[in-house]
């Protein structure tokens, strides 16, 4: 048992949903908390004074000012081969996918090239304040051995894929449905549950795979009933009626999905843009999840996201960042953005409720909520250390912030990697912005 350490400064974390439970009972703030970790774990938490009574003297206690600690940040959809083209200019997502996607995905072929993007998007995950995310690799099962293995080393809780698509794309990147079987089936017993790995099925999404690749990855689903499944669904409009076309025996788009055994409480549909009534019903019968991508659906022009609708349907909701049609691995730059899709769609997203989004909400949808999303005494110690006073302007706005909320909310508009000062993988500093 290794010696708990204790940190010191304003916490804030949250304990369930808003539309839930009310504004009050959503989180836990501690203007003076004491943080105390041990062997990984959350060993204690709450006012400082309660705290440092119940712990046993020469307690080594890291003080913040200015400083704001709470639980680290989860991002449900994220491509790290993508890295190294964001902000790719000017179309929409099919000519994106085949103007800039494809060529950029065909390098990973080479594992050395997939270690090295590897290395550099959880550098950036880690300065962002990421510390769980659902992540796509590609077709090429050496890309998703190297996520794994530079994940492993850091000991991240990541849960990732390799793309299964053996159609509608270049020839370099396709694979069949018996090579994307075997190689996502050998990708499982090697990484699923080891450490802190965690594996999802992936087919791309349903234009990019033949009905008997679909089938596969439906029999990888009922092989390992707890594996992930992770997808696209109703992104653009154009997407839509492609998905019609080549499924014309289904229902919808989400009927492909459902006809394939690819629904349930760990399939995660990025997306979701522009769900039918039935699907959305479809969707909260069948405790599907939905990764809200707000910078990507912006970027790409593909539409407003209905939040209030979908949780009405008893869906479950994350937010992704979708890099790199998404144009910043900032969580908070992502709820920013988020903010003000709700603001088309004439709902005001509370500062308390995207904080659930970015946190607990994110690891309730993938079904991760026992081990991270809060600070509750027990779970993994993933955590943040944010700088409230990161840039001058931040530091004017806060001090003319009346309430926690309205600090909360400034964090959400103006904040970015600069606001991360320290990000803390299971109990150790992995990111230190002065370093």
């Amino acid at each position: 048992m290794t010696q708990p350490k204790a940190y010191r400064a304003a916490i804030l974390h949250s304990l369930g949903d808003p539309a839930q439970v009310g504004l009050e009972a959503s989180h836990a703030y501690y203007p003076d908390g004491v943080l105390v970790v041990a062997d990984g774990r959350v060993r204690d938490i709450g006012p400082a004074d309660e705290v440092l009574a119940r712990q046993p003297a020469g307690l080594d206690i890291t003080r913040f000012e200015n400083r704001l600690i709470t639980s680290g940040f989860i991002d449900t959809h994220i491509h790290f081969p993508q890295t190294e083209m964001i902000a790719s200019y000017g179309e929409q997502l099919l000519d994106w996918l085949n103007n800039y996607t494809f060529p950029e995905e065909r390098k990973f072929v080479d594992q050395a090239h997939g270690a090295r993007v590897a290395e550099l998007f959880l550098d950036e995950l880690l300065r962002n304040g990421t510390t769980t995310a659902m992540v796509f690799g590609t077709v090429h099962k050496a890309s998703v051995d190297a996520f794994f293995t530079a994940s492993h080393a850091r000991n991240m809780r990541m849960i990732a894929g390799k793309v299964m698509m053996d159609r509608h794309a270049p020839d370099y990147l396709l694979d069949t449905p018996e090579s994307g079987y075997a190689d996502s089936k050998e990708l499982i017993e090697r990484w699923h549950k080891k450490g802190r790995q965690l594996y999802a099925v992936t087919p791309r999404f349903a234009p990019t795979s033949t009905a008997e690749q679909l089938a596969l990855a439906g029999k990888l689903l009922a092989e390992y009933d707890d594996v992930y499944m992770q997808t696209h669904l109703s992104e653009n409009q154009q997407e839509i009626e492609w998905v019609k076309s080549l499924f014309p025996e289904q229902k919808g788009y989400l009927d492909v999905y459902d006809h394939f055994g690819l629904l349930g409480d760990r399939s995660v549909f990025a997306h979701a843009v522009h769900l039918e009534q039935e699907e959305a019903a479809r969707m909260g019968e069948t405790d599907s999840v939905i990764s809200f991508c707000p910078t990507s659906n912006l970027f790409l022009g593909s539409g407003l996201f209905d939040l209030p609708g979908a949780e009405q349907r008893g869906i479950r909701v994350g937010l992704g960042t979708d890099v790199g049609a998404g144009t910043s691995f900032s969580m908070l730059q992502t709820i920013n953005e988020a903010y003000k899709i709700q603001q088309l769609r004439r709902h005001k997203l509370h500062p308390l409720k995207a904080l659930y989004l970015a946190t607990l909400g994110g690891a309730r949808s993938l079904r991760l909520e026992d081990k991270v999303g809060n600070l509750a005494v027990g779970k993994e110690a993933d955590f943040l250390v944010l700088d409230l006073h990161a840039t001058p302007l931040m530091q004017a706005r806060m001090n003319n912030a009346h309430n926690l909320f309205e600090q909360l909310f400034v964090l959400m508009m103006l904040g970015d990697d600069r606001a991360i000062a320290q990000t803390y993988i299971y109990g150790e500093c992995r990111y230190r912005r002065d370093h």
